[in-house]
């Protein structure tokens, strides 16, 4: 399967350290999204990986794993995202995550389905901001900056603006979005329902739900035709 990324509006992401029944998932898979993403900042393993894998499988929405953690590489997406946390202090989450995991199994990764996100981490009291110790103090001009260095030095095909679990500023969503032109945004974060679907999804270019579905999946399920409003 051929992903076009460039076409996505609307994609969940799934947590495999996360609880999430069936009915709910079948929901997920059925709702129109353009993709499913799996991943998560802890507690993402091999086995819980695999097992979110085979029921996603049960339906045709496309399957993505956002790679975490190399121990959580699992074959049989029809995608994998590998994020460069651009504005990670600690540079095991720039170069070294990422060499770990091609050291260990770049001989079996099909190239063709590897794609790069130039991570930007804009909430600094989310776990993924103290995993990767990152910097979140950032100033307009230092996200364009990195927004800048993804597309045109790293030539990345995802910027992706990551304010998980808060919902962020679209004008500087905006921005972003006007510098670039041939890398996709994607925004993530504090997207609970139609109405703030609606808003980041005229700001990015994709807009991404995550914690809605654990907390209220009928308002996250909603933001799959608000985003394409």
């Amino acid at each position: 399967m051929h992903l076009r990324l460039d076409q996505w509006k609307h994609a969940f992401k799934l947590d495999p350290d996360r609880e999430l029944s069936d009915e709910a998932l079948e929901k997920i898979c059925l709702s129109g999204t353009d993709a499913v993403i799996v991943g998560g900042s802890t507690g993402v393993t091999f086995d819980n990986t695999v097992d979110l894998l085979a029921r996603i499988r049960r339906y045709e929405v496309p399957c993505v794993l956002e790679v975490s953690s190399r121990e959580a590489i699992v074959p049989g997406f029809d995608l994998f995202l590998i994020p460069i946390v651009l504005n990670a202090k600690n540079a095991d989450w720039i170069v070294g995550q990422q060499h770990g995991a091609i050291k260990e199994y770049g001989s079996m990764l099909d190239w063709k389905h590897v794609r790069t996100e130039g991570y930007i981490i804009m909430n600094g009291n989310s776990a993924v901001a103290q995993v990767t110790e990152a910097d979140a103090q950032l100033s307009l001009r230092d996200v364009e900056a990195y927004a800048r260095m993804a597309e045109h030095l790293f030539r990345c095909p995802v910027v992706y603006l990551e304010y998980s679990g808060m919902f962020g500023d679209m004008e500087w969503v905006r921005r972003i979005r006007g510098l670039l032109s041939e890398t996709r945004l994607f925004y993530g974060g504090g997207i609970d329902g139609p109405d703030k679907a609606r808003e980041a999804a005229q700001a990015a270019h994709t807009i991404v739900v995550g914690n809605a579905v654990y907390s209220d999946l009928e308002q996250a399920l909603a933001t799959v035709c608000a985003a394409r409003e």
